[in-house]
Parts: C-alpha cells; structure tokens; sequence
C-alpha cells in the first residue's frame, strides 16, 4: 500500500459521509447492550449529515478557509509567473478514451488562461498521478492549453501527488529561470493551505482563488439537505484536515 493511499483511507474515515455511516454503524452494534450510547451515536450522526448538507453551512465551512478576495488586475503587475494547481482527473474517460480533467481541474486552468490573455504571464501546470492512471494533471492541462486554448506553457510539473508536492516541486522550475513571485491558481477554499507550502518553499504568492463562497440564506433551499451542499462540506472538511496534517508533520519532522 502506497502512502498516498494510505493516507486518503484515513481521510476518508475522518470526513463525511464514511464518517456518519461509521458512527451509525456504531450505533447500530451497541444498541442491545448500551443503548443510550447507541442513540446518541445516531442521533449525532444524523443531524450532523443534514447539516453538512445543506448550502449554507457548506458555504460557511469553505468561507472559513477564505484567505483572500478576487484578484485584482493591479495585481498582477507584480508577478512573475502564473501556477496552476490540479485538482483531479477521471481517469480512462471513455467519451476521451484517455485520462482527462475532471471539473475541479478544468475550472482552475480556464482562470489559469484567463489571467495569462490579461497579463501575458507564462504558465506553469503542476499536478502528477494520484491514484494511477496513464496521464498526469500536469500533461492534461498542457495539452488542453494547446489545443483548446492555443497557449503553450512554459513549465509542466507532473510528478505531484500531494499541494505539498505541487510546491516542493514547482519551486525548482520557478527559481531556475529566476521566477520569485507567483500567481496560484487554485479555488479559495484550497489557498488557506496552498500558499504557505508555496511560501516555504522561498517563493512569493499572490492567491487568486476562483468560487468563492457565500454564507448568505437566499431562500429556503439554503437550508434544506443536497448533495452539493454536503460536498462543499466535505471539501471544506477535507482542507482542514490536510492542514491538521501539513503542520503535525512539520512538527514531528
């Protein structure tokens, strides 16, 4: 078992919904002999699964990951070079008959373009294999850059499993051609995690981070459970969680 593996089967026993169906699982074997354990197992389990899954506290969880406000064209200026993060694949899609980008990724890159056609900034594309597959993140993004969007990248990373290795290694690339300050593309929820692994690394980072959340209650769908809501939650969670991580690592390192 790879650690990349290892480390996502965690995860994925930590965060919702694998999380709740454990607890209720739980609550279900201890029922006949602690019962009041068993029913606040459940009852826990099933109010935090309607909360996560509504919009808004979806909505509050990811603004609480927020570190920044949309990038302003002032500010690129000041940069050097563009890095956009990968953000998944669906692997041997059969419409494609290859690896390809899944919507996570696909949103990042078309900022990604946006903000080179405004600034002229060269790109650089990081993202490797994480889970097999036969193409890289990396690879995928510079093929779409050139075909779909006639834009040739100047650095393609793709051996990174992990933001920590999209940083550890896109900085070598960067500071061979005296790159020090950076444009990272990523989504908002993401950058509270991203720039200081792209800051240790000796770089200077400007966030510009794209779906920026809303805590607002519209209307009453806010409030009622959804898919969507319960994986903005998940998302949220899981960014939290690889915070947790990044800086027990840092410190028992």
């Amino acid at each position: 078992m790879t650690a990349w593996l290892a480390t996502n089967l965690v995860a994925a026993a930590l965060l919702p919904p694998l999380s709740l169906v454990l607890f209720l699982a739980a609550g279900l074997i201890l029922y006949r002999r602690h019962p009041r354990l068993a029913m606040s197992l459940i009852l826990l389990a099933t109010l935090a699964l309607y909360a996560l899954s509504t919009p808004w506290v979806g909505g509050l969880l990811q603004k609480s990951l927020e570190i920044s406000t949309p990038l302003s064209p002032s500010q690129l200026q000041a940069a050097d070079a563009i890095v956009v993060l990968g953000g998944g694949r669906r692997i041997a899609a059969a419409e494609y008959g290859s690896d390809t980008l899944n919507g996570i990724s696909l949103e990042r890159l078309r900022y990604a373009t946006h903000l080179h056609r405004a600034s002229g900034l060269p790109i650089l594309a990081s993202g490797g294999k994480p889970g097999g597959g036969t193409l890289s993140e990396g690879r995928i993004m510079q093929h779409i850059l050139q075909t779909e969007y006639g834009i040739a990248p100047r650095w393609i990373e793709d051996a990174a499993l992990t933001t920590w290795d999209n940083a550890r290694l896109s900085a070598p690339l960067l500071k061979a051609q005296g790159i020090q300050r950076i444009v990272l593309v990523t989504h908002a929820w993401h950058l509270r995690r991203a720039v200081p692994l792209f800051e240790a690394q000796g770089l200077s980072v400007i966030p510009a981070g794209i779906q920026f959340s809303s805590t607002r209650i519209d209307t009453l769908f806010d409030l009622l459970p959804t898919p969507a809501g319960l994986r903005d939650s998940t998302f949220a969670l899981h960014e939290w969680l690889g915070i947790l991580w990044y800086k027990l690592r840092s410190i028992f390192a």
